[in-house]
């Protein structure tokens, strides 16, 4: 999978990518993570990304002239399976979403700042929208590291143990059961003997039965 990031902060961008899961999936070659700062695509000694808004109101608002620039560069040099903008307004990233995001080969993730971007370049260019949530950043930087987060970790290869992505939390629109390790005693706590016996047919029944009482306690609206 490749991924092209066009923020106007690439410093912010680092860090993420830099350590644990990400950081090795890079290193296996299983992802390739390109940062394209928008400024590079500007003209004159001021690099000036964004302007006011016609009609007034208070903010900036990221130009056209140079996303597309940028965006029309990458996809000159290859195909792109999904331009997605990370913005409030989008469709709420879920497991479901991310699942079928992993599958794709080529991917552009542009981050908003300041107001957003200039409503022709969601026209133009992006197929997709994606928000983390209903609440709003200073930019779509941190949220773009959250969705590859949620995507690369499920590519093959990835992670030690490909089985631990399919038990997660909302992969069968279920909460994970709880889990334990050692000491199987402490403080007077003790884990489930169950957990202890090696009956693994029964462990996993008990894994079933705990998933989907957690959810009806937590979430009984991933139920319906």
């Amino acid at each position: 999978m490749r991924i092209d990031i066009i923020t106007v902060l690439p410093e912010l961008m680092q860090s993420p990518f830099n350590a644990s899961i990400l950081s090795r999936a890079k290193e296996k070659n299983l992802v390739e993570v390109h940062f394209h700062n928008l400024r590079d695509y500007t003209v004159g000694n001021y690099k000036q990304v964004d302007d006011y808004q016609f009609g007034g109101g208070a903010g900036m608002v990221l130009m056209i002239e140079p996303i597309d620039k940028c965006i029309s560069g990458l996809k000159a040099e290859r195909e792109y399976d999904e331009i997605i903008y990370m913005t409030p307004d989008g469709e709420t990233l879920s497991q479901g979403i991310a699942n079928e995001i992993s599958l794709k080969k080529n991917l552009i993730i542009l981050c908003g700042h300041y107001k957003g971007v200039d409503q022709r370049v969601r026209d133009m260019f992006v197929t997709r929208e994606i928000s983390i949530g209903d609440y709003v950043l200073s930019g779509g930087e941190l949220a773009a590291a959250v969705l590859c987060d949620a995507v690369i970790r499920l590519l093959p290869g990835v992670l030690n143990d490909e089985t631990s992505a399919l038990t997660d939390t909302f992969q069968d629109n279920l909460l994970a059961p709880p889990v334990y390790t050692r000491p199987s005693t402490y403080k007077g706590m003790e884990v489930p003997k169950i957990l202890l016996s090696g009956d693994f047919p029964k462990i996993e029944k008990w894994r079933e039965d705990q998933a989907l009482e957690r959810t009806e306690q937590k979430r009984p609206d991933l139920l319906k």
